[in-house]
């Protein structure tokens, strides 16, 4: 079986999950930290995605670090179906959430022009964090892209 990069149990596997993470940690830490988020149900949505998102993950990343202690290889049919079902469905709800964000600031700004200064929104900050959940959602189709390659190549 030919070795693709960033497949589980590898170092460039568990750099992409680190990113990930990352990523998704940031969106979540902007929105939090902007006032006015808890009244935008999309922002809310956005924040659930990219939390279970981050929880995958991290889950993923840590098995990667036993994989790489322990020398073990994580290309067995059953684990890849569940790693392909898991960055499935979590890539999914991160797209949705991140565009249906990106639809509520586009109308906050651009229709209904709530971003003004007077009006206190921090719409710099959702737009920043709307962006990390879409770079987020990159990398996780990334991963679920090298995933059903491994899983097509058994």
């Amino acid at each position: 079986m030919k070795e693709l990069i960033g497949s589980p149990g590898t170092v460039a596997g568990l750099t992409l999950r680190i990113t990930q993470c990352a990523f998704a940690a940031s969106s979540i830490a902007l929105m939090v930290s902007a006032t006015g988020f808890s009244a935008i149900t999309a922002f809310c949505y956005l924040i659930a995605s990219m939390g279970l998102q981050l929880l995958w993950s991290f889950g993923l990343a840590c098995l990667d670090v036993y994989a790489l202690r322990r020398k073990r290889d994580l290309h067995n049919p059953v684990l890849v179906s569940l790693f392909v079902v898991g960055d499935w469905v979590t890539a999914m709800l991160s797209l949705a959430a991140a565009c249906s964000s990106a639809g509520v600031i586009v109308l906050y700004a651009k229709d209904l022009d709530f971003c003004k200064p007077q009006n206190n929104l921090p719409c710099r900050q959702f737009e920043i964090s709307i962006i990390l959940a879409f770079i987020t959602w990159l990398l996780i189709a990334m991963s679920s892209h090298v995933m059903i390659w491994i899983l097509a190549s058994f």
